[in-house]
């Protein structure tokens, strides 16, 4: 995760030290792990925010893991300590993340991607990551694909865009990705995320696949 230096309220301002401070030292809060998932995605992950003149960046690693009708997003620093846990699902989205002091606070809202904007002060493609990562859009939303058949290189969907970097060779499945949102927006807030994911999860298989 990213901390902005924006006038949050205290708690904001609590969850967005922790996401920071747990990424360059060690801490001892820790979130349990979720239930058995239908598909997992894991890998490295960076990335930078621009809010007006001020820039802040943070790396780390990631785990996606989708369930039916919901999904687990969860970041870690390089030492493996929690940035942040995103829960989504059709009754509505949970963030948990460290605070200062090193326990752990819950934000609870109507969709995972306006809870990371209220709380953090910036938007997370969390709603539409079990697709994108995929390198699909999201079915039954708006979006523009490139090219219009075969895999997709680049999709333009809810604000964000994602283009493929790099896909495995042996499946054909996503390996590096960009997700850039607000990038045109000089005034406001951008963020730029990278993800290397570890392994391919063979699309024929994926259960998730629509």
């Amino acid at each position: 995760m990213i901390v902005t230096r924006s006038a949050f309220s205290s708690a904001r301002r609590c969850a967005a030290l922790g996401l920071l401070s747990l990424a360059v030292v060690s801490g001892c809060a820790t979130v349990g792990p979720p239930d058995t998932a239908l598909v997992t995605y894991s890998g490295r992950f960076a990335a930078n925010v621009s809010r007006g003149g001020e820039r802040e960046a943070v790396s780390g690693r990631f785990t996606l893991a989708t369930y039916p009708g919901r999904s687990t997003l969860d970041l870690a620093s390089p030492l493996g300590n929690t940035l942040a846990r995103v829960e989504s699902g059709i009754d509505g989205a949970t963030l948990t993340a460290p605070q200062a002091d090193g326990t752990l606070a819950s934000w609870r809202g109507d969709s995972a991607d306006a809870l990371a904007q209220s709380v953090l002060g910036f938007e997370l493609p969390v709603e539409g990551l079990a697709d994108w990562i995929a390198g699909r859009a999201v079915p039954g939303r708006p979006s523009l694909r490139v090219p219009e058949s075969g895999p997709a290189q680049r999709i333009e969907q809810d604000g964000w865009i994602i283009v493929v970097d790099e896909r495995f060779e042996d499946t054909g499945a996503p390996r590096r990705l960009t997700f850039t949102h607000g990038a045109h927006n000089s005034a406001g807030t951008s963020l730029q995320l990278r993800l290397v994911l570890d392994t391919a999860y063979p699309a024929a298989q994926d259960p998730s696949r629509r």
